[in-house]
């Protein structure tokens, strides 16, 4: 079952610089999740103010160039809103953290947590065609500028528990790791974020643990 906002497909060509959060979690929802990493030891906070979340939206493809300015454009002109909407954010944040690794109670506390933006949120929902002929859907927000920001996330969450898919939620099984993604593959046995980093630590882990048994 398709995700219009979960699987932002991803609109239109994504900025030039090196990204900073990585696609890993084939739902834009657990890739904003992951924006929060409490096992990497990271120093600092990977989103500290409303530009982060903007280049967040930004590399998931989520924004184009003109609406990413125009946000950024607002913030200037209204920081207080800004930063209220950024505060907000990571509300949702810690919510969405708590669904994807089946917390108790979590799917009631996220269930609020999407309906209470849900509600408050008045605009108008638009398709884009993009210079590479992909597709996407912008919400445009109507009264509160800032309303747009979280609202894909929001919608990429509700599209997950619709099409029944929260069961394939997981956290990478590196311990020390605390991504966690969508299990697609067919026979439902994904374990890690990315082979190429958690995945070849387990097996190089294994493969000592074998040498020290064999010594």
């Amino acid at each position: 079952m398709g995700a219009p906002f979960s699987t932002p497909s991803h609109a239109g060509p994504g900025p030039r610089r090196p990204p900073r959060f990585p696609r890993l979690g084939e739902r834009l929802w657990l890739d904003f999740v992951n924006t929060d990493d409490p096992a990497s030891g990271a120093p600092v906070e990977p989103l500290r103010d409303v530009e982060d979340l903007i280049v967040f939206l930004e590399e998931m493809g989520v924004f184009d160039e003109e609406r990413a300015a125009g946000f950024r454009r607002r913030a200037r002109e209204q920081p207080s809103g800004a930063m209220a909407a950024f505060l907000d954010a990571r509300r949702t944040r810690t919510a969405l953290r708590a669904l994807a690794e089946h917390g108790p109670g979590a799917a009631d506390d996220a269930l609020g947590e999407i309906n209470r933006i849900l509600g408050r949120s008045a605009g108008t929902r638009r398709l884009d065609a993009h210079a590479d002929g992909t597709f996407s859907r912008t919400f445009v927000p109507v009264g509160d500028a800032f309303a747009g920001l979280v609202i894909p996330i929001i919608e990429s969450a509700a599209d997950t528990l619709v099409a029944g898919e929260l069961g394939r939620v997981r956290r990478c099984g590196n311990p020390r790791c605390a991504r966690v993604f969508l299990d697609d593959t067919r026979n439902g046995r994904r374990r890690w974020c990315e082979m190429s980093t958690c995945g070849n630590r387990a097996k190089a882990a294994r493969w000592r643990q074998r040498q020290v048994r064999g010594a």
